[in-house]
């Protein structure tokens, strides 16, 4: 294939890409070859530096109920959260078949820490997209739980490491409906932005 090749399918995948609730996924998910291609495609994102500041943890079956339970206690203990309503939530990680953790290692160098995030953000994307593509179904969420002390310690994650996001993937027995979308040229100005300086 010759790069740059004009590639109308991946346009139209782009154009109707559409997230599926987690509670609404059902299996089976990807399988490890599958969740391979998915991560390799996560990787190939513009990256300042080549610092590679991501890395993901990868939650199948009964792995998924361990992070459901480390939640509950979380709730607990962070927000004396009754464990009734905790216990509720343990379902929160076994909505879909499998379970991407996303983290954040962006570390303080010569490249801005946001230029990193940004990163992250393109990562979880092109994971999303890949998953579309392979035929499957994706929902990135965060929540309370990605910004847990408790959850991020029980996760192994290194001080300055932060949880980009909970990325769920499985399949679905019905499209999901298309929700409404901003008009690209109400937040495009095309030309130099009046009352700017003009040089």
């Amino acid at each position: 294939m010759t790069f740059n090749t004009p590639n109308a399918a991946t346009y139209d995948l782009l154009m109707t890409r559409r997230s599926v609730k987690a509670r609404d996924m059902v299996g089976p998910g990807p399988d490890r070859a599958a969740m391979a291609k998915i991560i390799a495609a996560g990787v190939r994102v513009p990256d300042h530096g080549k610092l590679g500041p991501w890395r993901f943890v990868v939650l199948e079956g009964a792995e998924r109920e361990k992070l459901g339970d480390l939640i509950a206690r979380a709730l607990i203990k962070e927000n004396e959260t009754n464990p009734t309503v905790a216990e509720k939530m343990k379902g929160y990680a076994t909505q879909g078949p499998v379970l991407v953790v996303a983290i954040s290692s962006a570390i303080e160098c010569q490249i801005p820490v946001w230029e990193q995030e940004l990163s992250m953000g393109a990562a979880c994307q092109n994971m999303l997209v890949a998953a579309t593509a392979l035929g499957y179904a994706g929902c990135w969420l965060t929540g309370w739980a990605s910004y847990s002390p408790t959850v991020k310690a029980g996760l192994g994650l290194a001080d300055g490491e932060k949880i980009a996001g909970f990325i769920f993937f499985g399949n679905q027995d019905n499209a999901p409906t298309e929700r409404p979308r901003p008009e690209a040229d109400d937040v495009t100005i095309w030309g130099w932005p009046e009352g700017g300086p003009s040089a």
